[in-house]
């Protein structure tokens, strides 16, 4: 959003760009559904040939290359209303997938004010190398945790989940486990911070338009990666305490080293409308020369977040129990827990 805007503030050439993508993303923001698909457009050997020079035991692991070059990322959203007027409380539906070459690791659902979730525990175990028992292999006592491990669906109030993950981040940011404020930008300092974006880009980004066939065209913007990250974070570091992440950005010392080579992110629109944005990144390593390696995002057409059959329904508390008590206590317990959770 940032570079549609600016481009279209700049050159006639820009003012084209700008122009497209602006409407490209309108058109987005009058849905009221939508899917996106997050991956990489590379291969195996690629992504182990970026760590080539490290020590064997630092390498990435055959199993951990063949997942990142296949895996996808998906996000749908459905709204009572288009998603650019929607709130939390307009969404009617939401669902997260991550998946593999070999099928679907993870899976997360909002449907109305119920989180469903199941996640494929063997397969992240067999990529990680991080040993973590199997559904029959924990004791009684990890009760609905079983069903985690076991890869089936689960059920949890979305009211619950949501208190939960405050009540942790809140405390790992207080130190002493008292809630604290989440910080935020007024809207006054939102709209500067926009308008200094925006002039960072419009002075280090070269936007180009294309003809394609069959209504594709596409809209490319280049840009030396240090320069416009160094830029782009001295503007942003000032409110970086306002912010969310809680002000853990990079500094100028982290950033001495990245390269500093033109990289292009390259937006793809199917009849005005955008189907996809790939961005490369092969010219931020030599290891890659030659090769592809892109970080590619598109719009897809996904089905309707629905609620899945057979889920069981837990409290978190019952989960957190489950964790600590059979799983942490078989992995990290002495010796074998038996079904009552004493040693074996």
């Amino acid at each position: 959003m940032v570079l549609a805007g600016t481009a279209a503030c700049g050159t006639v050439e820009n003012l084209t760009a700008g122009q497209k993508l602006d409407r490209a993303f309108d058109e987005l923001g009058e849905r009221h559904s939508l899917t996106l698909e997050l991956g990489l457009d590379t291969d195996p050997a690629t992504l182990e040939a970026l760590d080539a020079e490290a020590k064997p035991e630092d390498r990435m692991p055959d199993e951990a290359a063949e997942l990142l070059s296949g895996a996808r990322i998906s996000v749908s959203v459905e709204s009572k209303k288009p998603l650019q007027d929607s709130g939390d409380k307009d969404l009617s539906g939401m669902a997260l997938k991550f998946s593999g070459p070999k099928g679907d690791l993870f899976e997360y659902r909002l449907i109305g004010k119920t989180a469903y979730v199941r996640a494929d525990v063997a397969a992240f175990t067999k990529m990680s190398g991080v040993p973590v028992p199997g559904a029959d292999e924990v004791p009684a006592g990890a009760g609905a945790f079983k069903k985690v491990l076991a890869g089936e669906w689960i059920k949890i109030s979305a009211e619950d989940l949501r208190k939960t993950g405050e009540e942790m981040a809140q405390g790992e940011a207080a130190g002493d486990g008292k809630p604290t404020a989440s910080p935020t930008l007024d809207a006054r300092t939102q709209k500067k911070l926009m308008d200094d974006l925006r002039r960072v880009v419009l002075k280090e980004v070269e936007f180009k338009t294309a003809g394609g066939t069959d209504g594709t065209e596409h809209v490319k913007a280049t840009a030396p990666f240090r320069t416009l990250l160094a830029e782009l974070l001295d503007e942003i570091r000032p409110l970086a305490r306002q912010l969310p992440s809680g002000g853990g950005l990079p500094t100028d010392d982290d950033l001495k080293d990245a390269p500093n080579k033109k990289v292009t992110a390259d937006f793809t629109l199917k009849n005005g409308a955008l189907s996809g944005v790939s961005v490369d990144l092969a010219p931020l390593t030599e290891k890659a020369k030659g090769k592809k390696l892109a970080l590619v995002l598109r719009t897809v057409k996904g089905a309707r977040p629905t609620a899945p059959a057979g889920a069981t329904e837990v409290r978190m508390d019952q989960l957190m129990e489950g964790f600590f008590g059979g799983v942490m206590g078989g992995t990290l317990g002495e010796g074998t827990l038996s079904e009552d959770g004493t040693d074996g």
